[in-house]
Order: C-alpha cells, then structure tokens, then sequence
C-alpha cells in the first residue's frame, strides 16, 4: 500500500511538472529531493541508491550545462535533422512563411487561450457600412433576376452592370482617398453573401475585383504612381480587372507554370529601353473576357544578365491593358450555367516597360511570396461568404417549404427523415457564419490567416455542399425543375465550381490545411526548421538546440495532460464562461490536447514521409478544421449574448465539431503505419474509447423546429439574407405562405378538436371549413384565412413549365450573343 501511495504521489508530482512545462532546474531539484529521500529513509537498497546517483549526476550535468549539452547531444540530433530534412524550395518556403499565425497556432498548441478569443471585438459594421447594405445592396439584389441573367441574357443586364461599377461595388477594399468605400472585411464578406443568395454570377462579378486581383495586389506592394493611376479608376469601374494565374498545364500548382517573360530591349512609346517580351497562355480567368487590365503572373528570365546576375529571376506579377500588342482575350467558358464572365487569354511576344511590374523593378522575382499573403486575405471571404449565403437561403427557403408542403395531411417538416435533414441545413448554416465571422475579425485585427483562409475555403463550401443537397432532397420535384419559381437549382449546379476554384478541394484537405498548419501553425517545428537551414553552423546550434528542447518539453506537457483530461473526461478544464456553452469550451480543449499530441506522434515518427502520406495528414488537418469551426460556434454564441432560443443550435454545432475532430484523430490511428504503436496511443488519448457522438435526434429535431417558424432564432441563422417584400418572388412567396399557413394552423387545430369531440365529420380539415362555419366551430373570417392559406400553399408548391419557343429563346439569346461575340 505505501508504495502504491508512493508511485501515485512521485507520478503525480513528475505529472505535475510535464504538464507546466518545468525547466531544466526544476526537474534536477524535484529528482534530486526525491533522491534524497531515498536515501536517507531506506535501508538495504545501497546499490541501488548509487547507482541511481551515479545516473542522476552525469545526466543532470549534460542537460543543464548548454555548452555539453550542445556538444554531445543537440549536435548529433542537428546533423541527423539537417541530413534528412527535405530540401525546400524558394516558393516552398515563401508558402510556409506567407501569411500570418492567429487562434490556429493557439488550438495547435494544445493549451487554447479562451479570454484571448471571447475578448476579441464581435463584428460589427459601420454607419456607412450598413447603409450601404440597406441601400445600393438591396436595390442590387432586386435588380437581379438569376433566372433571366442565366437563361435568357447568358450575361448580367446591362442597368445591372452599370449599377454596380457606378455604386462602387467593384471598389470595395479600395481606400476612400482613391475613391473606393474603404468596407472592413466584415462589410465585404456581407455585401458578397446577400448578393449571392440572389445570384451566384452577380455575386462572382462583385467579389472578384475585390479579391485576389489587381486592387489588393496594388494596396500592398505597387508603386505610388501604380496606385494613383490605377486605383481611382478601378474603384469607378472604369477598369474592369482580372488576374491571369490558372493555365492549361500548371493549376493548383502554380510554381510550374510554363508562362514565361525574357527581359530584353525594346520600343516602347517611341523609346528603346530595357523591359520584358511575354508569352503566355491562361484559361478559368475570371472577368477575363471583358477586362480591361490585366493582372498576369509569368516565370521571369534574365538571360543577358539586364537586370543582375541571376539568370532564373522566378514568379513576377504585372499589370498590363488588354489592349496592348499581342494580347489575344479568347472567347467565354461556360461554368455550369453560372453566366459570370470568364475565359481564357493569351500574349505572344507582348513587350511591356519594367515599370508595369506590380510594385516596379524592384519586386521582380516575388511575385510568389505577395500572392501568398494577398490569397489569404481574399480566400478568407470570398467563396466563404458565398456558401454562408447559400446556407443562409437554404435555411430560410427550405424551413419555410418544409413548413407549408403537406403530405399525408401533415408538413413534411414533420417527418422524422425530413427533419433530420432540416437540421443538418440548420446546423451546418450556424457553423458557417459562426467561422466566417469570426474570419473577418481576424482580417480586421490585420491578421493574414493562410492555414485558416484554407480551412473555411475548404469546409464552408463543403458544408455549402451538404446544406444544398439536402435542401434539394426536401423540395424534391420543386427543386429540379428550373424556373423563376426555383431558389436552389442553380445554386446546386453552381457547388462545383467553388469546389474548385481557388485551390481544389481535394489538394486544400490533403495537402494544404495540415501540410501548412504543421510547420506554420507549430511552436516549435518552423524554428527548428530555420535553424537547420541556417548558413551560420554556430548560430544554427544554438537556435535548434533552444528549439528542440522546449519542443520536448510541449510534447511532454502534451502528453501528460491529453491522459488525464482524457481519464477525467475534461471535467478539471477550466472555462472562460458558465452555464450551458462550459461544457463545450473543456471539450474543445481537450481535444486540442489530442490533436497537438497525435500531430507530434504522426511528425516524430513519419517525418518528411507524413507529406506523401496525404489521407494521414489530410485526417490531421480535419481535427484541425473542425477545432476551428467550434470554437468559432462557442464565441458567436457568446458574441450575440448567450441567447437561450440559439442553445439548440450552439450543442449541434459545438456536438457535430467534437464528433468530426475526434473522427479524424481515430482514423488516423486505425490506419497508421505502426499498428502496435498507433494501439497505445489510442488507449494513452482515448482511454474510453470514442466519446463524442453525432447530433442526437432530439436535438435535431429542436434545431428543425427553429427554422419551420418564424421567431428571433430564425431572423438571427438568416441575418443579412436579402428578404424580397413582394409575392411576386419566390422567397418573398415562401415567407408570405409560411405566416398565412400558421395563422390558418391555429384554426384547423380547433376543427380537428371538434372532429374528435364528433361535432364535425372525420376527414380532412381543410375539406371541413364550410360545415365547420355551419357548425360555428369556426367563423366565416377564419374559414376565410384558411382558404388564403391553402392558396397560397398552391402558389408554393407549383413548378415552372415552359412552351418549347420559350425554352428556345433562352437557347437563341445564347447563340446570338456568342456569335455577336
């Protein structure tokens, strides 16, 4: 018993001092009094007590004298992680050092901070900012017929274009001193979200401009005389800008891009002078076919040594008038019935002066490294905004359907199966705008969050996907048969194409979120990194060794404290809040232990070989995701002042995160290469085995229910949402059907009453409104309501058809228009 009491006690104590993460000295103090009392108070153990010593000692001595410690172990550790450490190149390493690190450096590290979130500011709009949501944004989205846009005109109306480029839309992130609205990110990510619950291709005409482009590329890195030229006219829409980066041979991997530039001499305006002669071939170039400046991202060579003495300069950007010499702008693609303006361009022999590189003579050869940071600014609100707003539509749309569509007598809102998938359109939409929020105020802190910009690219477009589909799966027949009356065909057919641009999903899950996020985002493995590759063999050393320690004792501290958060369920976490969102905020915390435990694990023992292994790391980057995504629930939770109506919706949110995180983290284990090894972690992370489940059914069905009816719930989910005041609109026919079928709700409940006290006939109670007015259950008014309400669940349900003329002159508008072209 004593020694059981001892070893508890001596754990506990060595416990104690891994978890906070003891120096040096504070581990030769604890062992050396625990040596001590081992001396002095047990007898007949001598050989054993010196021998102890005689370890302690030496030991002791080569850990905490850094110049032995340097000598005899950090050096052969450094030689052997310099050896195997993969070569990187220039653009590998822009990528990695690109951006900025925020609260994904904090769940990486296994100890998140919660005061440092929930104190960040909530969002938040400007005067200005909400007048011109109320204002140009609205009169935007009632402009916008997306059925005529993709149909009949293939192409926004021209008023619409007008509108937008005279409104400044396309001026967004420009500052007000060249004439732009100067919007925060927040106000940006709104504009693009209700425009695109509206229309996906007038939503892509706005956010592009302000996106990676031109314009940032030119607030960061160009010249004055770039900006004053440039910028006023792009914030008036008197340029209409692209950028030309995705080619035939080289997408998601841009590095190899096969677009060249020599520099060389050349006329220019009458004058020879040193410049670059390009070739190039671009295709998928957003607003390509009707800009008039052009952005272009080209390999630049130096053979003559014009410049300097390196021949291979690398990526440069430029900005150059469609109209120059060689330039041929190609005819349109077609994506997926989304008529926003895109197409491929090319240049043969276009010379152009050094001074049209974006930033001057000066920036050639980086034009990786700034469209690194600038891709993390403009991924971080773009596509996100655009699937918030399909969430937002779908949530608002399908609820209001679900609603009001009756089968068997009943809303089909009811149906346990539909209301499953009610919950999942709920749900995934509070996730989303809970994650794109908390992204913009990132942005708005001046953060540039490369590994978080990939996160929500990926996840909310993949959420928009899962959002969509099952609100397609609920309207069923109303939602295939395209027409002005269909709010979600063409969003539907529209999902692939944020799928893929931007970096394919596919290769942002494998390779990019945990790729990026484990030598960005970790506290230890980019510094040991940069002192391997340190020129200076000395400073190197010394560098890893302060590194590689303190890593050690992370991991350890990790470990330690991922077993006993793991054993004692995380109920001894401390929380930044009470009441019901605590219990989310341990559970999030605990794993974030796991997640930086098993990514040191997959790290120490797959090393370089876990970057091929892109299921393993890709599994590493979805705990890393969804720790993201709950967090970003528990603050909107907490942001929006703990509303008891929006509990349902923080436990499917917070419930689904925890269930997808730990998912990631036990895939990886049952399908890591060292079987025996994967086994006891698990039992070290996961003593109970998998904890965390889906969303339960009643908690489903309690999110459903907040988007069958209106009530402040609902208006909060749907916030920003462009709401149509007219019946002439297929929203604005939901929302007048959905109020006019709950009135008549509360009457036809009073007939079923008399139905069963037997006043009235059995049957259907719509079919009994007459008798019961002649039965004065109801009055001739009431009957009147329920008679509105029936039609306009008539209204609702009703599917576009069409004459064949009338389908051949949406064909016919399309032919014309590209022969015209």
């Amino acid at each position: 018993m004593n020694m059981l009491f001892e070893f508890v006690l001596v754990a506990g104590v060595f416990g104690l001092l891994a978890a906070k993460k003891a120096n040096g000295w504070t581990w030769f103090g604890a062992v050396g009094l625990y040596l001590l009392s081992w001396t002095f108070l047990r007898e007949g153990q001598f050989f054993l007590v010196t021998l102890a010593w005689l370890l302690f000692i030496p030991i002791s001595a080569l850990l905490l004298m850094d110049r032995w410690r340097q000598e005899y172990l950090t050096k052969p550790i450094y030689k052997l992680f310099k050896a195997v450490l993969p070569p990187m190149s220039d653009t590998e390493r822009e990528a990695l050092e690109s951006g900025s690190v925020w609260w994904d450096g904090q769940l990486f590290s296994g100890r998140p901070d919660w005061k440092q979130l929930l104190a960040t500011p909530a969002p938040e709009r400007s005067k200005d900012e909400q007048a011109f949501l109320d204002g140009p944004v609205n009169t935007l989205c009632g402009m916008l017929d997306d059925w005529a846009i993709t149909h009949e005109h293939k192409d926004l109306p021209q008023p619409v274009w007008q509108f937008i480029k005279d409104n400044g839309f396309f001026g967004m992130i420009i500052p007000k001193t060249y004439g732009g609205l100067e919007f925060s990110a927040q106000a940006h990510s709104d504009v693009v979200m209700k425009i695109a619950s509206r229309s996906v291709s007038a939503a892509v005409t706005v956010m592009v401009p302000n996106s990676l482009g031109p314009a940032e590329l030119l607030l960061q890195y160009g010249t004055d005389k770039q900006k004053d030229h440039y910028l006023p006219r792009l914030a008036k829409g008197l340029e209409i800008p692209c950028f030309a980066l995705t080619g035939p041979e080289a997408g998601s991997d841009a590095a190899s891009m096969p677009d060249k530039g020599v520099v060389c001499k050349g006329r220019f305006e009458g004058k020879e002078v040193i410049g670059i002669r390009l070739n190039w071939e671009k295709r998928y170039i957003t607003l390509g076919p009707v800009a008039t400046v052009l952005g272009l991202a080209f390999k630049l060579y130096d053979p003559d040594k014009l410049l300097g003495d390196d021949e291979d300069i690398g990526i440069t950007l430029a900005l150059i008038p469609t109209s120059t010499p060689g330039i041929e702008i190609g005819n349109r693609h077609y994506p997926l019935n989304m008529v926003f303006m895109n197409g491929p361009n090319r240049g043969k022999d276009v010379f152009i002066p050094l001074d049209w590189i974006i930033g001057g003579p000066d920036m050639v050869g980086k034009g990786w490294m700034m469209l690194m940071e600038c891709l993390s600014v403009g991924r971080s609100i773009s596509l996100p905004a655009m699937a918030t707003g399909a969430g937002k539509l779908a949530s608002r749309a399908t609820g209001a359907y679900a609603a009001v569509r009756k089968q068997f007598k009943m809303p089909i809102g009811k149906f346990e199966g539909v209301s499953e998938a009610l919950a999942r359109i709920a749900g995934n939409t509070y996730l989303m705008d809970a994650a794109r929020e908390l992204t913009c105020t990132a942005l708005r802190l001046g953060e540039k969050p490369s590994v978080i910009s990939a996160i929500i690219k990926y996840h909310l477009t993949e959420r928009m996907r899962s959002v969509v589909n099952d609100a397609m799966d609920i309207q069923g027949g109303s939602g295939i048969c395209l027409g002005p009356r269909n709010l979600m065909g063409r969003v539907y057919q529209a999902i692939p194409i944020s799928i893929t641009v931007e970096g394919a999903n596919i290769l942002t899950r494998s390779l990019i979120i945990f790729g990026q996020g484990a030598l960005r985002c970790h506290p230890y493995i980019l510094r040991e990194m940069q002192a391997a590759q340190d020129s200076n063999y000395v400073r190197g050393l010394t560098a890893f060794d302060e590194a590689f320690f303190a890593h050690i004792r992370h991991s350890l501290s990790n470990a330690v404290r991922a077993f006993f958060h793991g054993v004692t369920r995380s109920h001894f976490i401390r929380t930044p809040v009470q009441g019901v969102a605590a219990r989310h905020y341990q559970q999030l915390t605990r794993m974030s232990i796991a997640f930086a435990i098993l990514s040191d694990f997959a790290m120490l023992t797959l090393g370089g070989s876990l970057k091929r292994r892109e299921r393993l790391s890709a599994r590493l980057g979805d705990t890393l995701s969804y720790l993201y995504l709950g967090s970003a629930a528990v603050k909107r939770f907490y942001d929006q002042g703990s509303v008891k109506e929006d509990e349902p919706l923080l436990h499917w949110a917070v419930t689904e995160s925890l269930f997808r995180a730990q998912k990631g983290l036990i895939e990886l284990l049952d399908n890591f290469p060292i079987r025996w090894l994967a086994k006891v972690i698990r039992f070290w992370v996961f003593p109970y085995g998998a904890t965390y489940a889906q969303p339960s059914d009643r908690l489903a069905d309690r999110v459903a229910a907040l988007i069958l009816k209106p009530g402040h719930a609902r208006e909060r989910l749907t916030h920003g949402l462009f709401i149509p005041t007219t019946r002439e609109d297929a929203l604005g026919r939901l929302e007048y059907a959905l109020n006019k079928t709950l009135e008549a709700e509360l009457i036809l409940a009073t007939i079923r009453h008399a139905m069963r006290d037997k006043r009235l006939a059995k049957g259907d109670p719509e079919k009994q409104i007459v008798a019961a007015v002649d039965a004065d259950v109801i009055t001739p008014a009431e009957a009147e309501i329920v008679r509105d309400a029936i039609i306009a669940r008539r209204e609702v349900i009703q599917v576009d058809d069409f004459t064949p003329q009338a389908l051949q002159a949406g064909g016919q508008a399309w032919t014309d228009q590209t022969q015209s072209a």
